[in-house]
């Protein structure tokens, strides 16, 4: 699929400085002809040295300082702007089950200012970067994470039929970002001993160049009001220690909190709006007032008791499988 449809177009990434948003930035700076790549996030050195470190000949890049808790600042933002990548939050689940309000503020109070201030600048569509922890959530960030999602999918009626449309995309852990296992590991193998905490935890794996295409496809894809979940493969974690690190033992902590032996991407109560299609799902709107069968006609219905979760997967990675995906950051 080609990206015509940011020619001469401006788009904006909230958290935009984050792993996600920097390799969302450079595929728009190198795959496509929009006139202006907008990055929102609050942290100044981040931006700098995002600045500093992108080539941007042709001046395409727009740096703007501001927190999404900040309304009358996104307001500002997104004047002019046609297409919003929503990818601001906080998301560490240790942290947040000690900080919970901190989590409410960002991930749903501001997903709700997001939200007013795309509709109001009339922004033609709005996509929300959501995360596996938001289905069946057994967390704060989940939970907060499950708001934004149903705030984003309500928000249709406000907009109206030829307003802004907003979406969602939903997927898991992202191999190599920052923060994540690939990290940790990397730091603790040069110990000789890696922490795990649970033998049979299992996680569902997608690269950073996977989630980018998931949302290149949602917004040229969208009508609003749908959940895009990507067919992504799943691997114990124990399993993916012992790849990275075949030489480090294991020592076993226990599951911290908030933290789940399995995640889940599609729950069975959401099987029976769902669609299938080569390479991912489509969750569609429960609204009555609201219905998108037409358009995904062409989908497959999923069983009534489908349950898409890292334990009950059909697509799992081996130490090879790995070794490709690591090879490919």
């Amino acid at each position: 699929m080609t990206w015509d449809f940011l020619d001469n177009k401006a788009i904006l990434v909230t958290g935009g400085t984050g792993s996600f948003g920097h390799k969302f930035v450079q595929t728009l700076l190198a795959e496509t002809s929009a006139a202006r790549i907008i990055i929102f996030s609050r942290d100044e050195l981040k931006q700098s040295v995002m600045e500093a470190t992108i080539p941007d000949p042709e001046r395409r890049l727009r740096f703007f300082l501001g927190d999404i808790r900040d309304l009358p600042r996104l307001q500002r933002a997104f004047r002019g702007v046609d297409y919003v990548v929503h990818a601001a939050a906080l998301k560490q689940v240790p942290m947040l089950e000690y900080n919970p309000f901190e989590a409410v503020q960002t991930n749903i109070i501001g997903t709700q200012n997001v939200i007013n201030a795309a509709i109001d600048q009339k922004v033609k569509k709005l996509l929300l970067v959501s995360t596996d922890k938001a289905a069946n959530p057994a967390n704060l960030y989940g939970a907060t994470k499950l708001c934004a999602e149903r705030l984003m999918v309500a928000s249709n009626s406000y907009s109206g039929a030829d307003g802004t449309k907003l979406s969602v995309v939903r997927y898991g852990n992202v191999v190599g970002s920052r923060g994540s296992l690939v990290k940790v590991i990397e730091e603790q193998r040069k110990t000789g001993e890696v922490t795990l905490t649970h033998e049979d935890m299992t996680r569902f794996w997608i690269t950073l160049d996977q989630g980018i295409d998931l949302v290149f496809n949602a917004l040229a894809r969208m009508h609003g009001g749908e959940i895009f979940v990507p067919k992504i493969p799943s691997m114990k974690i124990k399993d993916f220690i012992q790849a990275m690190a075949p030489e480090s033992t294991i020592r076993v902590i226990g599951i911290r909190p908030g933290e789940k032996l399995h995640e889940t991407l599609i729950t069975p109560e959401e099987a029976r709006h769902t669609k299938e299609f080569d390479s991912y799902y489509v969750i569609l709107p429960e609204n009555r007032w609201y219905s998108l069968e037409e358009q995904y006609a062409g989908g497959k219905n999923v069983p009534n008791d489908f349950f898409f979760a890292s334990h009950k997967n059909s697509d799992w990675l081996d130490h090879e499988g790995l070794k490709r995906l690591l090879e490919s950051l």
